[in-house]
């Protein structure tokens, strides 16, 4: 990490403070989530996520309007995100920081909605409820709203990183039936020749 990338995560528990103007939905994304649906910190996490909708990104910028936020342009590559500039695939990405001489602290991801469906922005066949697109964390994990380990995983599936292994093996034995169902379809779907599917 260069001085420009040094990053400090945000604590979780300061989450719902940091986004108490966002009347939105937003969740726990990445390898936290999946570490909040076991109730367990399996691993060390480099950063924090957080995912909330495209429509929602106006919303997110006033209730977050003392930070500096800043999209991801191209890899390792930030721009500063500038008034009235809307967010459109392929850019789905922000860091954000407290201030200009402060680490960044906190990953914001956007996701797509389509009416009442999420849709996911890597494979647009795939789709499922917005209502379910999220769960809790149970309450001894904080009760933090997270990314439904199911989808974090196929996003995770991608590009698989050993951490996203780890995750992978992490959550499998967790992964109630209807969750193990829905990751080897969408799988099947968008790379049916994945290793995972063997194990799901």
């Amino acid at each position: 990490m260069t001085a420009e990338f040094w990053i400090v995560p945000e604590a979780l528990d300061d989450l719902p403070a940091i986004l108490a103007g966002f009347d939105r939905p937003w969740w726990v994304a990445g390898g936290w989530a999946i570490d909040l649906f076991l109730g367990a910190e399996t691993r060390e996490h480099e950063d924090v996520e957080i995912s909330v909708l495209f429509d929602d990104q106006e919303a997110l910028r006033e209730a977050m309007r003392s930070w500096e936020l800043h999209v991801v342009v191209d890899t390792g590559v930030l721009s500063p995100w500038e008034s009235g500039d809307r967010i459109e695939l392929p850019r789905h990405q922000l860091w954000a920081r407290r201030a200009a001489d402060a680490p960044w602290s906190l990953e914001i991801l956007f996701e797509l909605g389509e009416g009442s469906d999420w849709v996911y922005r890597r494979d647009q066949r795939i789709r499922r409820p917005l209502s379910s697109f999220g769960t809790r964390a149970a309450e001894d994990a904080g009760g933090l709203p997270i990314v439904a380990p199911e989808i974090q995983l196929l996003f995770k599936s991608s590009n698989a990183r050993e951490k996203d292994e780890h995750d992978f093996a992490s959550a499998l034995p967790a992964l109630p039936d209807e969750a193990r169902g829905w990751l080897r379809s969408a799988l099947t779907t968008v790379a049916p020749a994945h290793p995972w599917l063997e194990r799901l």
